[in-house]
């Protein structure tokens, strides 16, 4: 473990609601190490030539070529970024596992589709579950690309309720096998796939099971054929349905009723390489739209020109900027907290395990914030193209239909948006998270007199940082109050949820992006990060805006009379400024840089 992770103040999953992170202590992508910077260029060199100059096959359905590419990428490495060396893995941290799937999901949704299921949910199990002999057995092959990986755990009636799945698993008479019988749906890879994670049944056990399945179809292994979908049209989507398929008892992941436990946690890494893999999509979604409304004339003049279009490029390169500042933050946290894991003497496997359910909170918000930002921003460049946008001829159109799966991939974000409140819920009372203390503060200070002094502004940030910590104050107040009326039957009130965890949701993305540009400031100066400025102030006025929202229909939703009026006093109190920001002129800032760097000038 570094010097610099022991010196560093490493905040627990959802403390950042609670507790000031100080700008030194986040990782940015200015960070990145020259190895990192190596792997990103490289990633990015093989998405141009490989992946974004052969988009149109991707969009023919061409099967054949997405699988053709994976196996390319297995023979430069990136399909074992992740994996241990000694499995013939490159053994890097989540950080580089995160920057890869980052800058290698940029050209298309079939391929990322294929890189996510593959290195995700079809090789971290085995890696992070399986025993010695399985990961020598399997994992090897996975990291190489000679072998493809899929995941069977949906079925007709167990989506979100994963562990409701009715595919049986009966030991064979000799003791030797489970027999797998049962029907998996939406399976990733399925077409190509040579090894599936298969989630199974035991007797009435209350928790499902995982096993290793070689794909065999000589071995009652059967598919339908490829599912017709919005986008991701080269990504292999197939019914696999499995009948008395033996299976080895050797091949049983981990422990007998433990399936539950490992799809969860592969859902919440599951979760943050989402976010990372609408990264990219962004930054290229960007580059396209800016280089056509700088070439476009229209009224004798470049629609870039024009305010309408500034607008929505700043609001496109704000979101990514968040986004990105937001998924490194996390991942680092994660990688700093499987480091001091390790140093305590847990094994790789635990160490990485415990790091990412630690930040599961922070994983579900990325998810549902990048997920609905690279759907905003490709609906946005559908838009700039006009007529262009619409036809298939150029990839905007598919941009913005292979985009729209990411909404729903690993928990939709209704069930994410929910989830994160609820753990952050429970977090607090395991005493993880103090919350209790500061929503009593806040409490408190409804019924206080204000303070009228005339703060010092003149800071970089001063008085955005603020405002951060009074939208911190609006969760606390709207959730405090909801568990304290609600108590555990809280989670019954979805919409209530939902609303409370929009607002967290935008506190921790704001957050994100004034770090990453205070820590940048301070070292390069505050002139190189003029529009970086812009954008996280942007950010931070949108974000008020969605808190003033929500927070107000949550508010009206359970509290009443004068408990009512004093919950909406303050929530007019913890979001006003005391200098609004002009966000015509910080729009204009920012979409006159990207227009000026002909795309986002960023990664």
């Amino acid at each position: 473990m570094s010097a610099e992770t022991v010196n560093k103040d490493i905040l627990r999953g959802g403390q950042f609601l609670v507790k000031e992170t100080k700008c030194e202590d986040v990782f940015t992508p200015e960070d990145f190490s020259e190895e990192q910077r190596m792997m990103r260029d490289s990633a990015k060199e093989f998405v141009d030539r490989e992946l974004w100059a052969h988009w149109e096959r991707f969009e023919s359905k061409d099967y054949a070529y997405t699988e053709a590419c994976m196996k390319k990428a297995g023979e430069l490495g990136l399909l074992g970024v992740a994996v241990p060396e000694a499995y013939d893995g490159l053994g890097m941290g989540f950080v580089s596992t995160m920057l890869v799937c980052d800058y290698i999901s940029g050209a298309t949704g079939s391929f990322s589709t294929a890189f996510g299921a593959h290195t995700g949910i079809g090789t971290m199990p085995i890696s992070l579950y399986g025993n010695e002999e399985q990961k020598k057995k399997y994992v090897s092959k996975l990291a190489t690309g000679e072998w493809m990986g899929a995941y069977c755990l949906t079925e007709p009636g167990a989506g979100s309720d994963a562990n409701s799945g009715k595919t049986k698993a009966v030991l064979s008479d000799d003791g030797k096998h489970y027999l797998i019988s049962g029907q998996k749906m939406w399976i990733s890879n399925a077409g190509f796939c040579n090894v599936m994670i298969v989630f199974a049944r035991i007797e009435d056990d209350k928790n499902i099971t995982g096993f290793i399945v070689e794909n065999d179809p000589s071995n009652g292994i059967s598919m339908a054929d490829e599912e017709k979908k919005l986008g991701i049209h080269s990504s292999s989507t197939r019914q696999v349905f499995f009948s008395n398929t033996k299976v080895p008892v050797e091949n049983m992941l981990s422990e007998r009723g433990n399936g539950f436990k490992i799809a969860m946690n592969a859902l919440n890494v599951g979760r943050i390489k989402l976010a990372a893999a609408c990264l990219d999509a962004q930054r290229r979604v960007i580059g396209e739209a800016t280089k056509y409304a700088n070439e476009r004339i229209q009224f004798k003049t470049p629609i870039m020109n024009f305010g309408a279009i500034k607008s929505k490029i700043a609001e496109m390169a704000t979101n990514t900027y968040a986004d990105e500042s937001a998924s490194y933050r996390a991942a680092k946290n994660i990688e700093d907290r499987i480091a001091i894991r390790q140093a305590e003497g847990n094994s790789h496997q635990e160490a990485e395990l415990k790091g990412v359910e630690e930040y599961a909170i922070e994983c579900s918000i990325l998810k549902v914030a990048v997920s609905e930002d690279v759907q905003s921003c490709t609906d946005e460049g559908v838009q700039i193209f006009g007529g262009m946008g619409f036809s298939a001829d150029t990839p905007m159109e598919s941009a913005w239909r292979d985009a729209r799966i990411s909404r729903i991939y690993e928990g939709t974000n209704e069930i994410n948006r929910m989830l994160a409140v609820g753990m952050l819920v429970k977090k607090a009372m395991k005493g993880h998270v103090d919350l209790l203390g500061p929503a009593m503060k806040v409490a408190d200070e409804l019924t206080g007199i204000p303070s009228f002094d005339t703060p010092d502004y003149s800071v970089l940030f001063s008085e955005e940082k603020e405002i951060l910590a009074k939208l911190k104050k609006v969760f606390l107040m709207v959730a405090g109050s909801a568990v304290q009326k609600f108590g555990p039957q809280l989670e019954e009130h979805q919409q209530l949820l939902m609303a409370a965890s929009d607002i967290l949701i935008e506190i921790y993305m704001a957050e994100s992006a004034i770090l990453r540009t205070e820590k940048n400031a301070k070292r390069f100066g505050e002139e190189a990060q003029e529009t970086q400025i812009a954008m996280s102030q942007l950010y931070l006025y949108n974000a008020v805006d969605i808190a003033i929202k929500k927070g107000k229909e949550a508010i009206v939703s359970f509290a009443e009379g004068d408990e009512q009026r004093m919950m909406l006093m303050g929530l007019k109190r913890f979001t006003k400024y005391a200098n609004q920001p002009n966000v015509v002129a910080l729009r204009t800032k920012i979409a006159d840089k990207i227009a000026q760097e002909n795309g986002y000038f960023l990664g």
